[in-house]
Formats: C-alpha cells, structure tokens, sequence
C-alpha cells in the first residue's frame, strides 16, 4: 500500500513539472495543439542570483507549477557557464537563437509571455517580494 501512495505522489509531482519542455520546437507545438501561450524564460542558472531566486520562489513553487501545467507552455532558454553544468551543443545554439530574437539586450532574468505564433505579449523580469499568485496575475496581464 505505501508503495501504491509513493508512486503516485512521485508521478504527481512529476506532472506538475512536465510543464517545461525540452526544446522550443516541441513548446511551439505543444502551444498550438492546446492553445497555450508560451512562458520563455531567459536565466542563468547557476550564476544569476536574481535568476535562482526567481526559479527557486516562484516557478518551484507547487502554486506556480500546478497553475503553468494548466495554462502555460514553458521553455527555459537557460546560459549555464559551469563547465559541469554545460548543456547540450544544440540545445545551447538554441537558446543563443531565441536570445538574438527575444532578449538582445541580454537581461537575466527575462521572461516573454507569447502565443502560439510567436507573437510577443510582454516582458517581466525577478520581481522581488513577490508571491507566485501574483507573479502569474502579472504574466496574465499580457494575455488580455
């Protein structure tokens, strides 16, 4: 029976983060079949401390998370610079891409809100003192 009730919690908390998509032509996809606005998010995982507060307090947060599986498609366009940390050689050409057309500038954090045709809505950053509640009445702001 406990086996039962930890696989399922496990399996729950994977769903809620399944949000995050591998690629951003799977979170293209994934935006058009369900009609879901895109949540690309520009960080530095492990050197922006603005970036690891943003992840840490508000998208690990089971607010956010339960509330993005529902009505987000989020890709994370992440520049490591940890040699241990180092992602993948396509993925990294990737991210630099979606830099060059979403965040030339090269603010860490940003996150753009887009639909499904890539379209930008608007932009937000690390908000400090803030709650995940509030952080996704922002992003829903660019939605109307």
């Amino acid at each position: 029976m406990k086996k039962i009730i930890y696989t399922l919690i496990f399996s729950c908390a994977g769903m809620l983060h399944a949000q995050w998509q591998e690629n951003f032509d799977e979170a293209l996809t994934k935006a058009s079949t369900e009609d879901k606005p895109i949540v690309l998010v520009f960080s530095g995982s492990d050197w922006c401390a603005p970036c690891i507060r943003l992840k840490r307090h508000i998208f690990d947060s089971d607010e956010f998370q339960a509330y993005a599986s529902e009505h987000y498609v989020m890709y994370d366009a992440d520049f490591p610079r940890k040699k241990q940390n180092k992602l993948p050689e396509e993925k990294m050409n990737q991210n630099k891409s979606l830099a060059e057309k979403y965040n030339p500038k090269g603010y860490f954090p940003l996150v753009v809100v887009m639909d499904k045709d890539q379209n930008v809505l608007g932009t937000t950053g690390f908000v400090a003192r803030t709650s995940p509640e509030k952080y996704i009445k922002t992003l829903n702001k660019f939605l109307k």
